[in-house]
């Protein structure tokens, strides 16, 4: 099978779509299928292009035995409404074009934002082939939450855009069971639905010691490590993380964020208003090092906004951390809470609920010294039951069905 996938993502771009596409065409390739995916220059989430490239019509290069076709863009950074609809528009035009001329059986694009999935509806018609939408958030519905757009109408427009293409395409790939749920309650057939989750590569992320060397650098070597990893958004909740730290007052806890985003600054601003010592912002750091600094954590952090859209996501974050037995502190209620809480491996509190927030973190924090593997076991099930490598095979499955 020849696939063609698009996404506005891709290593060496670190956020979770691009972990999630290479990570699965990596398999399928081992699988036998030829894959091609045509994605911009890596700029994600500063708007810069990363060292090694530029910003040109067209790039092609091979990754782990994917062919990887770069088109131009305007490249934005991860913030503002019009620039980045102008970024987002961009590449589904240069995506579209490329995809003209390469030789396919198939054609995937993810979403949000759906623009790309415009792209691969549109090529789906040109070609005369079959696409497939893959659906990665409720796009607009999850703007809609972070209250990024403000106006009925566009919200009502892209709306009608988005049951359009669920409708065109032939296959939807959701990563949630309530994904699913949500599309079949607006009129799309459940039979063209499949759920394929998000995962973990174990070939990566796997149990090891403590690094030691980089608490040392960070002088932090003796203290309980809360960790958050990721993109710094408006989702993300993170000035509530820090309001709640000034509130905890106990130093004992050190805190480290790990990324870029629209929100970076003012959380930084807000930290130093608040005077805080315990707190500590690096840099997003390379992909082949995320495990090196997730292993440096006592405890990942992974909260969102207080929402009911973002009780159908699962953050796939998640999965990194319990594969290196990190026990996760949780600020996401629905499906995420559920497989947490199943799986034993680690403590759900409310979203945005700071004196919650705060009892968990030290109840935690005291259930980790009495026994620090008491959610090894938990963690490293979990793991194993959201394996990447069986998840893309599942996929690629899934796909070669008719």
């Amino acid at each position: 099978m020849r696939i063609l996938f698009l996404t506005d993502n891709f290593p060496p771009e670190s956020n979770a779509p691009a972990t999630r596409t290479y990570e699965h065409c990596k398999e399928w390739v081992k699988l036998g299928a030829e894959v091609t995916v045509i994605t911009c220059f890596p700029n994600f989430p500063t708007g810069k292009v990363f060292e090694g490239y530029k910003n040109k019509w067209k790039r092609t290069e091979f990754i782990e035995g994917i062919r990887v076709i770069r088109v131009w863009s305007f490249i934005s950074a991860n913030k503002g409404f019009f620039k980045r609809t102008l970024d987002f528009i961009s590449f589904a035009q240069t995506s579209f074009l490329s995809g003209l001329f390469t030789k396919c059986d198939l054609i995937i694009a993810t979403s949000p934002q759906f623009f790309t999935a415009v792209s691969g509806c549109a090529l789906g018609i040109f070609k005369r082939k079959e696409w497939v939408m893959e659906v990665r958030d409720i796009w607009p519905e999850s703007i809609k939450a972070v209250e990024a757009i403000n106006s009925n109408w566009i919200i009502s427009l892209l709306e009608k855009v988005e049951l359009f293409l669920y409708r065109s395409a032939s296959k939807i790939i959701v990563v949630t069971d309530s994904f699913k749920i949500n599309l079949v309650s607006r009129g799309v057939s459940p039979e063209k639905i499949y759920v394929i989750k998000n995962g973990v590569d174990l070939t990566i992320y796997k149990p090891q010691p403590k690094n030691v060397n980089l608490l040392e650098s960070l002088n932090i070597r003796h203290k309980f490590i809360v960790g958050y990893v990721g993109t710094h958004g408006l989702a993300h909740s993170l000035d509530f993380v820090i309001k709640s730290i000034y509130k905890l007052k106990d130093e004992s806890f050190h805190f480290i964020f790990i990324g870029d985003g629209a929100e970076k600054m003012n959380i930084i601003k807000l930290a130093k208003e608040l005077g805080l010592n315990n707190v500590t912002f690096i840099d997003p750091v390379k992909k082949s090092e995320i495990a090196k600094y997730l292993s440096a954590l006592d405890v990942a952090l992974v909260p969102l906004k207080k929402s009911t859209t973002f009780e159908s996501v699962i953050p796939s974050k998640i999965f990194e951390s319990v594969a290196m037995n990190i026990p996760i502190l949780l600020g996401v209620d629905g499906e995420t809470r559920k497989i947490i809480e199943t799986y034993h491996s680690g403590i759900y509190f409310e979203p945005e609920n700071e004196s919650e927030f705060i009892e968990k973190l030290k109840l935690i924090k005291n259930q980790i010294s009495l026994d620090k593997k008491t959610y090894h076991p938990g963690c490293q099930q979990m793991a194993l039951d959201f394996d990447r490598k069986n998840l893309a095979k599942k996929m690629l499955d899934t796909l070669s069905t008719n």
